[in-house]
């Protein structure tokens, strides 16, 4: 079984939602510019408008039911899981209804459950009960909310959690961001449930570069969850909380080449130093270089 956290990096999960326009082909291009932005994951959301709103919201706003063709079939998700292993990505989709949960099981690395569902206590339960890691954000959420679905968890077979700080505006004010919550649920939380492994990151909805970068340079995310489309042209990117795959990509790199720069935590000079080691101060003397490195100096022996 796959785990979130085998690795020390960040995980970036891109969140197609239902920018692929219910097409099949747009689905795998999306997946392949995902991977391409250097991306860790792919993610999608399997939902039925009717299964998703109550009758009374649906005669309220009828404007709902034109977001049927946002949904994405279920048909699509072994294919789309394929294809997404086959580009090395996790992949995962977001349940929206309890059926979705057996659907979905035989194909996703871990589930994700949506802010607008914390409170429904029998998704939590279908989705931790596969064992599979599960991924949850908590937009709108009090501290005993989040609490109260931990509690729930605790004797189910989940071994791995990783909770997302999220703002379910979209787009999100940078003023209501408040990423320093990551640090209060860790406070909190780290050790919440004895024999779980919880960890915690950010649901981007920003699409502002400063917001990732700090969310993983001060606070520490273990994932970051991001909207994307392809080109500007998904169901959802008007509404202004979609990255584009190269503005990702920019932050991304940017991200990997500051892991990278820790490198080893040892005090030791770096391969890169060796050479400068024989150019030393002597301390018989005090000069430059080292009497051993003079004397292949005057013997014209290779430094």
């Amino acid at each position: 079984m796959t785990s979130l956290f085998a690795s020390n990096k960040p995980l970036f999960i891109a969140e197609i939602s239902s920018n692929h326009n219910g097409d099949m082909g747009r689905c795998k291009a999306m997946i392949d510019a995902t991977a391409e932005a250097g991306c860790d994951g792919v993610k999608f959301q399997l939902f039925k408008i009717r299964e998703l709103f109550s009758e009374e919201a649906i005669l309220k706003n009828s404007k709902l039911l034109d977001r049927v063709k946002w949904e994405l079939s279920e048909e699509f998700i072994p294919e789309l899981a394929d294809h997404a292993k086959k580009r090395n990505l996790l992949f995962s989709c977001t349940p929206f209804y309890l059926k979705a949960v057996d659907v979905l099981n035989p194909y996703v690395d871990f589930f994700k459950i949506a802010s607008y569902e914390l409170l429904w206590q029998d998704l939590f339960l279908s989705c931790a009960n596969t064992g599979k890691p599960l991924v949850f954000s908590i937009g709108m959420a009090t501290e005993d909310e989040v609490r109260s679905i931990l509690d729930k968890l605790s004797n189910t077979s989940v071994k791995e959690i990783l909770i997302l700080h999220c703002n379910s505006s979209y787009p999100t004010p940078l003023s209501d961001v408040n990423l320093s919550v990551i640090n209060t649920l860790r406070s909190k939380f780290s050790d919440y449930l004895e024999g779980k492994k919880i960890e915690f990151g950010w649901s981007d909805h920003t699409v502002s570069s400063s917001v990732i970068l700090s969310s993983v340079l001060k606070y520490n995310s273990k994932m970051i969850e991001f909207h994307i489309d392809l080109e500007g042209k998904g169901y959802e990117f008007e509404s202004g909380h979609c990255w584009l795959p190269n503005q990702i990509k920019s932050v991304i790199d940017i991200l990997k080449e500051t892991h990278s720069a820790d490198g080893d935590p040892k005090i030791k000079p770096s391969p890169s130093e060796l050479i400068e080691r024989k150019w030393r101060a002597d301390p018989s003397d005090g000069l430059r270089p080292l009497l051993e490195t003079r004397a292949k100096l005057i013997k014209g022996e290779q430094i």
